[in-house]
């Protein structure tokens, strides 16, 4: 966005007409549901989720494509991707809606519920604190003082500065919210019966159907999962995204029933953030990441553990800890520098 432009007139007294030049960054924000960063000035968006926010550097950046890599049943993958949605809905944005598997519209139908009532939304983060605190109060005195002093990353309603909004997970959109947007739509088998002469559609195919819708929304608007995926695809997916994350579900694997793991669903892995106006990317310094789903939040915390000395840890859970900390404290360390350029 060009600065603003500093002449004017000078009037017939001779006196100036001189005005300050105001920075272009000031006038980002007075898009909806935007804010700049108090770090670099480029302009972020809330994904939907505080907590995702803070260990993204404060939001997504407008103009960067964000990557959720699926857990393994897609459950929790789904719950992001609508509350990014759910986020575009409050804020009163455009939506572009594609699926290979559901109807966009279904989808729509089943986005949480946000929370404008600054009265409920403490009454919920009342609940949920008088709910974790009971247990972790009887087991704070087996836990080290060094664990004690380090910060969460889950960000409560209450406490965090405004930006974004929070969503109730056990109510979904009303139907009036969803009258008020304007959205578009994707769906790849509906795409394909548009085509009867193409008998089977590859990933590939899928894809470029994708592309070719997305192009004539944009062209007419005047902005100028369902087969296996296919590993050389997705690496190519991943060079051309600016915020890669992972989500690893407990959901069957032996952590779903390790003790260790008893609080959390699964992890969170930050593989690749952008590098905007400097060498190095913004980044958390918290890399130990797991989520939570509890009956209405879906949060994203720092990885609480027990310690090393209870008893009911075996040998082979601790050998499971010591793995997974250092996948996670690796997370980051394995980002490129540049982007490959890549022709599809």
């Amino acid at each position: 966005m060009a600065a603003l432009a500093t002449g004017g007139a000078t009037p017939s007294d001779g006196a100036t007409s001189f005005q300050r030049k105001v920075p272009a960054s000031s006038r980002l924000a007075a898009i909806a549901g935007t804010r700049p960063s108090v770090r670099h000035g480029q302009l972020l968006l809330s994904s939907g989720l505080p907590s995702l926010d803070c260990v993204l550097g404060g939001g997504l950046a407008v103009g960067t494509l964000l990557l959720i890599e699926e857990d393994k049943y897609g459950i929790y993958s789904n719950l992001l991707f609508k509350y990014f949605l759910a986020e575009g809905i409050v804020c009163g944005h455009n939506l572009f809606v594609a699926s290979a598997k559901e109807d966009p519209a279904d989808i729509l139908k089943e986005l949480p519920a946000p929370l404008f009532d600054d009265v409920h939304k403490n009454q919920v983060d009342e609940k949920e604190t008088a709910i974790k605190s009971k247990p972790e109060s009887q087991e704070s005195m087996k836990i080290a003082w060094r664990y004690q002093n380090l910060p969460k990353i889950e960000v409560s309603p209450a406490a965090s500065v405004r930006f974004g909004h929070y969503y109730d997970l056990s109510k979904t959109v009303s139907p009036e919210l969803l009258q008020s947007i304007k959205w578009h739509r994707f769906f790849l088998p509906e795409e394909m019966s548009l085509h009867p002469e193409i008998k089977t559609c590859n990933m590939t195919c899928g894809y470029t159907k994708l592309l070719q819708s997305i192009q004539r929304i944009i062209y007419q608007e005047g902005f100028d999962g369902s087969y296996p995926q296919n590993k050389a695809i997705m690496e190519r997916v991943t060079n051309l995204s600016d915020t890669v994350v992972g989500l690893e579900s407990f959901i069957g694997s032996e952590r779903e029933t390790n003790p260790l793991y008893k609080d959390y669903q699964g992890l969170i892995h930050v593989h690749q953030i952008p590098r905007l106006n400097s060498l190095i990317c913004d980044v958390s310094g918290t890399k130990d990441l797991a989520f939570r789903l509890k009956r209405k939040l879906f949060t994203i915390e720092r990885l609480h553990l027990p310690p090393d000395l209870s008893d009911t840890v075996s040998r082979s859970s601790k050998q499971d800890l010591a793995e997974s900390t250092k996948l996670l404290s690796s997370g980051c360390g394995a980002m490129a520098i540049g982007k490959k350029h890549l022709d599809f």
